[in-house]
């Protein structure tokens, strides 16, 4: 029996990259202030709709769970975020500067490296509005990138170019005006017989 279309097995070797990957976004991360969390992969189906509309159903692994709730694995961890940070907003002092490294779900069209799960390192400035915040963030990913390239191949290469081959998009700017919160993302995915940083960087 072979595992679900979208998935993947690690094998040691892979697992083994995968821990050194995490390893290195988690020293890049620290290195920069950032403090560690994690929410569950489970959420109510509600919290995803509250923030993307009824038409996200579609994407989502999504059920009726033993207790009657409609729930769904996590897409993404920004509604968990922002569920979390109201319900403690109390208890920090901000500016909140969180980093998360987690598995995610899409029930999607599979395409070349991408599949319905993925793992994905989010960092994230809450309560910091000014501009500083977003070329905080830019420079972390930025450091990210810099801990998986060689000096050889980083004297050779712009980092245009290094977002371009590397992430295989560029910086996908948003906002949420007045919330002062950023947000960078980078996806671990599979390519070829490899793992690689991929795609998603939010500020």
């Amino acid at each position: 029996m072979q595992s679900l279309p979208g998935f993947r097995d690690f094998l040691p070797e892979d697992c083994a990259l995968r821990n050194y990957t995490f390893g290195r976004w988690r020293e890049v991360a620290r290195r920069y202030g950032f403090v560690e969390w994690e929410g569950p992969v489970l959420e109510p189906t509600d919290l995803y709709k509250k923030k993307s509309g009824p038409e996200i159903v579609e994407q989502l692994f999504n059920f009726t769970d033993k207790g009657e709730r409609e729930v769904a694995l996590r897409p993404e961890l920004t509604p968990t975020l922002a569920r979390v940070v109201a319900a403690h907003e109390r208890e920090f002092k901000k500016p909140l500067k969180w980093f998360s490294i987690g598995q995610f779900f899409r029930y999607e069209k599979q395409q070349r490296g991408r599949l319905r799960e993925h793992f994905q390192l989010n960092g994230d400035m809450i309560g910091e509005a000014d501009l500083a915040a977003d070329i905080e963030l830019v420079a972390l990913c930025i450091d990210v990138l810099r801990a998986f390239l060689s000096r050889h191949f980083a004297d050779r290469t712009t980092m245009h170019g290094v977002f371009m081959d590397i992430l295989g998009v560029g910086v996908l700017i948003t906002g949420e005006s007045g919330l002062g919160k950023s947000e960078l993302g980078l996806e671990l995915i599979s390519r070829g017989n490899g793992l690689v940083a991929d795609e998603a960087v939010e500020l």
